[in-house]
């Protein structure tokens, strides 16, 4: 429990947070995104190492598309840990050992990146790199903590954007190598990220700062567990997240697979869809702090369909041109959806709050503790999201050759993403009253009576 420690932390009183609070907050804030855009990038390796895979390697489109598929699951699961790891160790505690913890699932790839080696050890080191998700929960977590409702909204956009594009530059990184070096060397790219996740450790270690008022508190970890707005937005998120994460990993191998572009040409085009996606995501949550993030959120989950539907039109008429277009628009509207539903997380704990007769500071401190133990709980859920993508890419081309099944069930599930929050969120039931959020200077998003 060593390290650096803030025992008063008050980011809602508004003399703190302007004398104090607020420089505090932003330099955390900065040194956390650069630990989480490393972590992204450590588990966004194998959507870069498969493109260096040729037939020498002896590994299938299925069997690549699983490879991805298991870094995405261990990188899910390993989030719920990792969330309460912040309250447990500090937040700059866990920093530096969660960003020390990717030598091992690195150092093990830049070992074993060569043909001959076998699919199961191919598997077990794609499974290691998972850890790299983790990061993103335990640095919401953290974040989510220094800063007030009312800014949470740009913080929490900002702080999951940069992270986010950890998977564009690692791909970059990767067309690089390929421009120059060619398709034969993968361990360039792992050696370009070893000392980078030092440097990543070694700033978080001087620059960032535990909160002492940060505990795990199992009371609400048990409430977020029972309230049923957890699974509702952990549903949302696996539409917003889950597709960004999933096409992330999945893009460069389909335009290999079903477009037959060669290692070069897929990874020239492989990062523009996740960069712009990160990119945008702050711009989601500061829509969201601006116009509610449940209205933002359907808005993007319509956009989503009609784009869903553009590629699915590409993928039988086989037009690379309409396929990237409609592909890319996916990627920058869940960028966009990943900062308004993480924008609506406190919101709906803090109405839920006032509907159980709370006010003021107690319903901001309900709305505080819930929303922290639900973020763990969403987007370990949301990420699963990505391993159904890449299962369901995997199981289309075994059957019919191409991606257009799972373009199909895409589309449809947009469509339920769309339905489900216009229903719980925006549909106004008579017997809810309107309860202003003072913080946002915006109407919150609505929580049904019953809850």
């Amino acid at each position: 429990m060593g390290g650096r420690w803030i025992e008063r932390w008050e980011p809602e009183d508004e003399t703190f947070w302007r004398e104090q609070g607020e420089r505090i907050a932003r330099r955390n804030l900065w040194f956390s995104v650069l630990a989480e855009h490393i972590g992204f990038s450590v588990w966004s390796l194998w959507s870069v190492m498969v493109l260096f895979m040729g037939p020498q390697y002896g590994v299938d489109p299925a069997g690549k598309f699983f490879l991805i598929a298991t870094a995405t699951l261990v990188g899910a699961f390993i989030r719920v840990p990792y969330t309460f790891a912040v309250a447990r160790f500090g937040g700059r505690n866990w920093t530096v050992i969660s960003a020390l913890l990717l030598l091992l699932p690195t150092g093990l790839a830049f070992a074993v990146m060569e043909p001959g080696t076998s699919y199961g050890t191919f598997l077990l080191v794609a499974a290691l790199t998972g850890i790299g998700g983790g990061n993103f929960a335990s640095s919401m977590t953290n974040i989510n903590a220094f800063f007030p409702l009312r800014k949470k909204g740009w913080a929490l956009g900002l702080n999951a954007g940069g992270g986010n594009i950890g998977v564009p530059v690692v791909q970059l990184v990767g067309l690089l190598v390929i421009g120059t070096a060619g398709a034969m060397h993968p361990r360039i790219v792992l050696g370009v990220y070893l000392p980078l996740i030092a440097v990543a450790a070694l700033c978080a270690a001087l620059f960032m700062d535990n909160l002492a008022p940060v505990r795990n508190d199992t009371g609400a970890v048990r409430e977020a567990v029972k309230a049923r707005h957890t699974w509702i937005m952990a549903f949302l998120y696996i539409g917003t997240f889950g597709s960004f994460i999933g096409y992330s990993f999945a893009f460069g191998l389909v335009l290999q697979t079903q477009f037959g572009r060669t290692p070069l040409q897929a990874a020239s085009l492989t990062f523009v869809g996740p960069l712009l996606g990160s990119l945008v995501r702050p711009v989601g949550g500061w829509l969201a702090d601006k116009h509610g993030g449940a209205r933002i959120t359907l808005l993007t989950f319509a956009a989503m369909a009609v784009a869903a539907g553009i590629v699915l039109y590409a993928s039988v008429v086989e037009s690379l041109t309409v396929f990237l277009v409609g592909f890319i628009g996916l990627f920058a509207l869940s960028g966009l959806g990943n900062g308004s539903t993480y924008k609506m997380i406190p919101a709906i704990f803090l109405t839920q709050g006032h509907s159980k007769g709370l006010t003021g500071e107690a319903a901001e401190a309900y709305g505080r503790r819930l929303s922290g133990a639900s973020m763990g709980l969403i987007g370990a859920v949301g990420a699963l999201g990505g391993l159904g993508i890449n299962l369901a890419f995997r199981q289309s081309f075994l059957t019919v050759g191409s991606g257009t099944g799972a373009f199909v069930a895409f589309l449809l599930f947009y469509a339920a993403c769309m339905t489900v929050t216009w229903a719980v969120y925006l549909r106004r039931p008579a017997a809810v009253a309107p309860v202003p959020d003072t913080a946002a200077g915006v109407e919150p998003d609505r929580a049904p009576a019953e809850v």
